[in-house]
This record gives C-alpha cells, structure tokens and sequence, in this order.
C-alpha cells in the first residue's frame, strides 16, 4: 500500500464521489419504476411510497419533517431537499465537491459529466411537472451511466480508481441489499395472492428497482420470491448483485493493498474475504429458511464494518502519517 501524501486525500474524494454517484442512481431509478408501478397498479400512496423511505434508512428524519408519505412529499425529499444528505441533488453536490478536489486525478471527461449532472438537477431546483417527471429521472439515471462508463473508459486502472470502483460496489451491494429486505416483506404474498397477475408486478417491480428484471428472466423465467432472493443476493454473474458486488470490491481491495486474493495484510482484507466465502458457500433456502431479514440486516452490518475498517486502515492511518511526520519535522 502506498502512503504518499497525496493518495489518502484522493482515495477518500474517489471513494466518495463514486458512492454519491451510485447512490443518486439507486434513488432515480426507485422512483422512475414506482411512478411506473403507480401506472400499473394503483395503491394507496403510503403503501406505495413509505418503501421508498424505509429502503433509505432516513425513516424518522422524513417522518419528523414531511409525515405521511405521499408521492409528492417522498420525491421532494429523495430527490430535491438539500436538507437531506441523502437526496439526489445533495448526493450529485457531493459528488462534484469531492471530483473538484482531485482533478488532477480524474479525466477531464469524469469532470465535465459530474458538473452537468449536477448544473442539470440545480436547474430543476423543484419537482419538475407530473408529465416531466419520468424523463426527468431517466436522464439522472442515464447521466451516472454514462459517468460510469467514462470512468471505465477514460481513466487509467490504478490505485485511484480501484478506490472508485470499491466505493461504487460497496454502495451497491448495500442498496441492492435494502431494496429487497424491505420489499420482501412488505410483498410477500398471501396464499390468495399467488401467482396473480398482482403478485407478479409487484415482484417485476422489485427486479426493475435493481435493472435486473430481463436478465432474471432469461435466467429463470416466471418470477418467483425465492428465485428473486437467489438472482439478487447469490447470482456471480449478474452485476447488480451482492455476491458479483462484494467480488469485484474484493478484487480492488487487494489490488489496492498488493496482497494476492485469498491472503490478507490488513483487517479489511480479512472481513471482505470472509464476507465473500460466506456468499461462495452460501443457499438461497437455507437463507430463507433461517430468516432473510435477519441475514440481510447481518448482511449490511457486515458491510458497514468492511466500509469503516478499509477507510480507518488506507485513509486515515495515511493521514495520521503524514501528520506525524509534519510534526516530527518541525
């Protein structure tokens, strides 16, 4: 692992930006498919959008300032609310303050798409109108797309930018995670319910919330809950799942650190390599029998704690360092 001054200040800004970056994503694209869902399947409101909510985690802090979730009140505060550290436009700031910080390392290419996704959502500054709405969020959508894909294609593979891509897979992981502990449950069927054209939306919906409802299709063909839980958690190939997610941040982990996969130097190393044999060996009924939630929710602290152990070992220790260093000099 290097410590030169300068790689601690760009792996916590790249780390950073692809997080927020991924995380305005997820959030574009959880409203694009219920404002679609509303179109299908008319619910009523707080049944519909409360998920939306509860998948962010910020559950009490909407509550406490919005109240009953409506659709107009869970856009606005998902996707417009500057209060709201979680929110579209706050996410896309951040993400544009941390590119700015490290355009030295980045393309000119990543600049120039992060500083238009965020001059187009600062544009908007409002929801936009009910016919808008849709497009307005594919365009978000699309925006981080294509900065994805600039990333990939304009910047050189070394260490910045697998702290880029750990970043983007870990956020990942964790929203694909929460997506579908909270609908899980909130859909599964009653007996009546089974195999009803209803019950099949609602499970599309939850596959379209992580773009994977044609690829689940081709794998497996008529949708059920189990199969979902498979394609989404287990699947090795499908990108947006958490064992292709926690694959790919393990292999830019131990790039970053130099130690050959299936070793570890560090903490982190070992909780990411654990994490991963738990989800080589892992069944999908064994899972569902022994309670997806509880494993989900184990799921996430386990991520968490990879998250905070990898910052404290490749960022702040760096940092410490150099301010030790600072100090013996002077």
């Amino acid at each position: 692992m290097s410590t030169h001054p300068l790689l601690s200040r760009v792996a916590d800004a790249v780390y950073w930006m692809a997080r927020y970056i991924e995380r305005a994503e997820n959030v574009a694209r959880y409203i694009g498919v219920n404002l679609n869902l509303q179109l299908d399947l008319p619910l009523d409101p707080a049944h519909q959008w409360q998920p939306l909510i509860d998948t962010s985690g910020d559950t009490e802090a909407f509550q406490k300032r919005y109240g009953e979730a409506t659709q107009a009140r869970v856009i606005e505060f998902l996707a417009y609310d500057v209060e709201n550290p979680n929110s579209i436009t706050s996410c896309l700031r951040s993400a544009r303050e941390n590119a700015r910080s490290v355009r030295e390392t980045i393309s000119s290419e990543m600049w120039a798409q992060v500083n238009q996704m965020y001059l187009q959502i600062q544009s908007q500054r409002s929801m936009p109108e009910p016919e808008r709405l849709l497009d307005a969020f594919r365009e978000i959508r699309l925006g981080c797309h294509l900065f994805q894909g600039v990333t990939d294609s304009t910047m050189t593979h070394n260490e910045p930018w697998h702290f880029l891509r750990l970043g983007r897979k870990l956020e990942r992981a964790d929203k694909t995670s929460r997506i579908l502990d909270v609908k899980y449950f909130m859909l599964l069927p009653s007996a009546k319910d089974v195999g009803t054209p209803y019950d099949d939306i609602h499970w599309a919906a939850v596959l379209k919330s992580v773009s994977g409802f044609e690829m689940y299709r081709k794998k497996y063909g008529r949708i059920t809950p189990r199969d979902v839980v498979d394609f989404l958690v287990m699947d090795r190939d499908f990108p947006r799942a958490v064992h292709y997610c926690i694959g790919s941040a393990n292999e830019s982990l131990h790039a970053i650190s130099g130690t050959a996969i299936g070793y570890y130097q560090y903490r982190s190393e070992q909780l990411m390599g654990q994490l991963r044999a738990e989800l080589d060996y892992a069944s999908t009924d064994a899972v569902i029998a022994g309670g997806l939630h509880e494993y989900l929710d184990a799921l996430q602290r386990k991520m968490n704690l990879i998250d905070i152990t990898m910052r404290e070992e490749f960022i702040a220790r760096a940092t410490e360092l150099r301010q030790s260093q600072r100090q013996s000099q002077s």
